[in-house]
């Protein structure tokens, strides 16, 4: 494939210095840092030290070369080439858990949309020690520099499974001793539900919440207490919010 080529896919590029970064620093597999010409702060200057160390190719470009690379807004001077985000299995995200000696904690988004809200999951899946997030193959985000950047480097460490039909991957989990909560408005507050053990998380897309197939087979829905005057949170702050309440039940 030649560069022109390259740069016309999406799914290849990493934008952003903190995810061209941590992207070079997981060992992920990445041709080429394109930096705007004269960049030559400290966070540049860490970006092009590793990508040395990789033996990654550099190359400086005008602001208007850059602008052609890029697939967002805001690259923040940097974009990098790379082979596509790999994704897991859901196995793979269980070995995870067993392998860290910790009950499994797995976020399941049914019907993601917007790479942002995506992104930010990731960011928080990680942080909160999540194993791993599985994602419906059809009609939900995938995995884009959008989602990269907004993720600032954790899409590099939290494994994604893609799966055809999340309702029977749920059924699937349960046999192997997962329990299941959703986020619901209606639902249970979340201080008052067990949160320890073997969990999946289930944050349903931004408009019409978790579908009513998926929704059926959880064990509990869980609503986060509120105050304001509106009646709902954004999917990623919803979801932030009860990731870290097991991880506060979790100890």
């Amino acid at each position: 494939m030649d560069n022109s080529r390259k740069e016309m896919c999406a799914e290849n590029k990493i934008e952003g210095r903190n995810a061209v970064l941590e992207a070079l620093r997981s060992g992920r597999n990445v041709d080429k840092v394109y930096i705007l010409v004269g960049s030559h702060d400290a966070p540049i200057q860490a970006i092009a030290k590793e990508a040395e160390k990789h033996d990654t190719v550099i190359s400086y470009v005008s602001k208007e070369r850059l602008s052609r690379i890029s697939e967002t807004e805001n690259n923040q001077g940097v974009v990098a080439l790379a082979v596509p985000y790999e994704y897991s299995s859901v196995d793979e995200i269980l070995d995870s858990a067993e392998k860290k000696g910790e009950p499994p904690f797995i976020i399941l988004l049914d019907g993601i949309e917007d790479p942002h809200n995506l992104g930010a999951i990731l960011r928080t899946a990680n942080l909160a020690g999540a194993h791993g997030i599985i994602i419906p193959k059809h009609r939900a985000c995938r995995l884009t520099p959008a989602v990269a950047k907004t993720s600032a480097g954790a899409i590099n460490y939290t494994p994604v499974a893609k799966v055809t039909n999340l309702g029977s991957t749920i059924d699937k989990l349960k046999k192997k001793g997962l329990w299941f909560v959703c986020a619901d408005m209606c639902g249970t507050k979340m201080y008052d539900l067990d949160l320890k053990g073997p969990i999946g998380l289930v944050i349903g897309n931004e408009g019409a919440g978790v579908s009513r197939l998926v929704g059926e087979k959880c064990d509990f829905n869980a609503s986060i207490p509120m105050k304001g005057d509106i009646d709902s949170l954004n999917a990623s702050v919803a979801a932030g919010i009860l990731a870290f309440e097991i991880v506060r039940q979790r100890g």
